[in-house]
This record gives structure tokens, C-alpha cells and sequence, in this order.
């Protein structure tokens, strides 16, 4: 059973994978190099999660618009929304992916309380050990 939930998996990924144009890839791709790049340049200089995730969002909106401004100024071309908003969802996803993992001394506090108050990982074995 589980071998036939992996291959549907792995098929409907391949199939929604070849739906997507190797330019909205590309667009997305680009958004997160540049909030990558935003989110890194915020943090360093302020050590705020919450600006430097909109740094990083704001840059990679910035340079979608940049780029369909440039493209629509091109004979025969315009500006493609879809192109933008690819590269925007990248941005997204780079700078909240790296403000989710980025770990700081506060993280690790929160982390270690919730551990001793039972709300971690741990909860189930530490019941089971108290209904022994």
C-alpha cells in the first residue's frame, strides 16, 4: 500500500511539475535568489526577523517589477502578471522558509520551556511515564 501511495505521489509531482512553464520556474527561482539576498542584507544590519522577511519579500517584488518593466518596453512584449506573482511566491517562500528556521537564543528558550511545561515532542512518552 505505502508503494502505491509513493508512486501516485512522485506521478501527480512529475505531472504538476511539467505543467509549469520553465519560465514561471525561472521567475521563481530569481524571487527567491533575491529575497534571499534581502533578507540576509536586513538581518545583518538590524538582527529583525520581521524586517528582514520583508526586505526580502519587498526585493523580490521589486525586481519582478523591474524585470516585466524592462521586458514590456520590448518590441512584441508585455508585462506578464503571472511572471511577477512567480516571482513574488518565490520571495515568499525564501524569506519565510528562512525566518522559520533561523534559529536565535530566544527560539531555543521558548523551545526548552515548552519541554518542561510537556508541550514538546516529548508529551506522550512523559504521560506514559506518570501512568506508570
Amino acid at each position: 500500500m505505502k508503494k502505491i501511495l509513493y508512486v501516485l505521489i512522485v506521478l501527480s509531482v512529475s505531472v504538476a511539475n511539467a505543467q509549469i512553464e520553465q519560465d514561471k520556474q525561472l521567475h521563481f527561482l530569481a524571487g527567491g535568489l533575491a529575497s534571499s539576498y534581502g533578507y540576509t542584507y536586513v538581518y545583518d544590519k538590524t538582527q529583525d526577523k520581521k524586517k528582514a522577511t520583508l526586505a526580502g519579500i519587498g526585493l523580490a517584488i521589486l525586481a519582478g517589477t523591474i524585470k516585466e518593466t524592462i521586458d514590456s518596453q520590448q518590441k512584441n512584449d508585455k508585462f506578464d502578471v503571472g511572471d511577477l506573482a512567480a516571482t513574488t511566491l518565490g520571495g515568499i517562500t525564501v524569506s519565510v522558509t528562512i525566518n522559520l528556521i533561523k534559529n536565535d537564543r530566544k527560539n531555543k528558550k521558548i523551545r526548552k520551556r515548552r519541554l518542561d511545561l510537556g508541550l514538546g515532542k516529548n508529551r506522550s512518552r512523559r504521560k506514559s511515564n506518570r501512568d506508570n
